[in-house]
């Protein structure tokens, strides 16, 4: 029998719907903010860096740099204080409500808490888990959570005392975390293929579910769309997955910017952010829920892989330094890291031109 679709038929609906689809994409890129690198701003100081964090308002970033924190006014551009003595911090997290500031300290097993206002250290406390690398507050329950490297665990404190609730085993060293707006806590799991953890709130928290990231090796930087249940992961080989937070469904992979680190969603925009290590910022539009177009690969520096949201006036702030050559290798470092350059470290300033 005679197929009644001809090929010239079908050749004209192949033509139709590639031009439909473009059309789409032309008209998602026409509609995005034309974002580019405000401001670069040389900073200097000593200590390399690790998670990057804004307050509510978008006045600070606080910048961790090895053994202490580095916070920078954003109106000013520049360092106004420091919190120092945080041996080995990779995080902070702020509770405004309280006034009060939390770092992760890595290689002191601890956490210091400061407040905001004056800057000033009120106390170190000593935590259950080792190395603890990503720190959150999560308002919904009070609570504060740090996510332990070493121990493969998660310490979950009462933000109102400090007092330990629960030690959590999660599948692998974990990594950013986010909270929804019911509570739950996504973090991913830096294994291959990549996990992601999803902790129950309520009176005892604990593991509800392990989700494979398949596709997707090491997921580092983690970001949320809470209207749409979306989590964004970035992982190696240039790639950002899309899971479904109600069914640990993945939805989406796009292809982003090699050596990614950190992810951050703009929900009045539309846009998920990827800083990737190879000096590139990755914007993807939301087309829909399940539906992504890499609208822009920004040229940054090399090695802002780190970064922050100003979701209140759409800014991106990431750091790196210049570099020097790599030290010769070791047997204890056989693949040494580059050195970098004394005072080169800088913020750049990303937003729309």
């Amino acid at each position: 029998m005679t197929n009644p679709c001809n090929s010239s038929t079908r050749l004209r609906r192949l033509v139709l719907g590639i031009t439909m689809s473009l059309g789409v994409a032309g008209a998602v890129v026409a509609a995005t903010p034309d974002f580019a690198v405000l401001s670069s701003n040389r900073i200097g100081g000593a200590g390399g860096w690790d998670y990057l964090a804004t307050d509510s308002a978008g006045a600070r970033v606080y910048i961790s740099r090895g053994d202490h924190v580095d916070i920078y006014d954003t109106a000013a551009a520049k360092v106004v204080g420091t919190i120092a003595n945080t041996n080995g911090v990779h995080g902070v997290a702020l509770d405004e409500k309280r006034n009060l500031g939390y770092t992760s300290n890595g290689k002191a097993n601890s956490i210091t808490v400061f407040e905001i206002s004056t800057m000033k250290v009120i106390k170190e406390v000593p935590i259950k888990g080792m190395n603890p690398d990503a720190i959150m507050y999560e308002p919904v329950n009070d609570r504060l959570y740090t996510f332990n490297g070493k121990s493969q665990d998660v310490t979950v404190l009462n933000a109102a005392n400090l007092e330990l609730i629960a030690s959590l085993s999660v599948p692998g060293k974990p990594e950013f975390a986010h909270s929804d707006e019911t509570g739950r806590v996504f973090v991913n799991i830096e294994s291959e293929p990549g996990q992601m953890v999803v902790i129950a709130g309520g009176k005892t928290p604990s593991v509800q579910n392990v989700w494979k990231l398949n596709g997707c090796n090491a997921p580092t930087g983690l970001a949320l769309d809470v209207a749409h249940s979306r989590a964004f992961s970035v992982c190696d080989d240039k790639v950002m997955v899309v899971t479904d937070t109600k069914t640990g469904k993945q939805v989406a992979k796009v292809t982003i910017g090699e050596g990614p680190d950190a992810a951050e969603f703009d929900a009045a925009l539309g846009l998920v952010f990827a800083s990737n290590g190879d000096g590139t910022l990755s914007i993807v539009h939301q087309d829909t829920p399940n539906r992504y177009t890499v609208v822009k690969s920004l040229a940054t520096q090399r090695g802002a892989r780190t970064m922050a949201l100003d979701a209140k006036n759409h800014r991106i702030y990431l750091v790196t330094a210049d570099m020097g050559p790599a030290p010769a290798p070791t047997a204890d470092v056989p693949h040494p890291r580059p050195t970098m350059i004394p005072d080169t470290f800088t913020v750049h300033v990303v937003g729309v031109r």
